[in-house]
């Protein structure tokens, strides 16, 4: 495994749609656990593909599978690697957070995003997925997979700003 190099704004390959994983093989694999290294070092919660540089529609996301453990600071944490990910349902109810990316350094901002989703992809080895997620793991579902439609969290934002003291809601979205 290798950490790779985080792309910042403003790469273009951040403003692309990224194209669909069709070739599930060895190199696959080794990017995914590269980008869960690279996403743990940063240190992050979520990255997706472009965020690496790659066009692809993959993401990573680590974080607690319950929503009541995020209270629990020893509470385990989960690791999604998710392909050609989409959302096939969502609340209607909205909730404003905060967030913060490790593409945007040095901005967060206040974005709308909806309290619960259920996301449709492909595990690592090309099996179908399933996932449902409500609160502060919907968010970066929703986040990383903006990424792959070209999307960056300050698209959405009601206001961005930088913040005094850093930023840490749960580490960088």
């Amino acid at each position: 495994m290798a950490l790779r190099k985080i792309v910042t704004l403003p790469e273009a390959v951040l403003r692309r749609k990224a194209r669909a994983v069709n070739k599930f093989d060895k190199n696959l694999q080794t990017v995914i656990d590269d980008m869960i290294e690279t996403m743990r070092a940063a240190p992050g919660v979520g990255l997706a593909a472009p965020q690496i540089g790659r066009s692809e529609r993959i993401i990573v996301v680590e974080y607690f599978e319950r929503e009541e453990d995020e209270e629990k600071e020893d509470a385990p944490r989960k690791v999604w690697a998710v392909l050609n990910p989409e959302i096939v349902k969502f609340s209607e109810d909205t909730v404003m957070g905060v967030e913060g990316c490790l593409s945007v350094p040095g901005l967060v901002g206040e974005v709308e995003r909806h309290a619960a989703i259920q996301v449709r992809g492909l595990n690592r080895h090309g099996k179908p997925l399933k996932v449902k997620a409500g609160g502060w793991l919907a968010r970066i579902f929703q986040h990383e997979i903006d990424h792959l439609n070209g999307v960056i969290f300050t698209d959405r934002a009601a206001r961005v700003w930088q913040p005094q003291d850093g930023f840490e809601p749960e580490r960088d979205v």
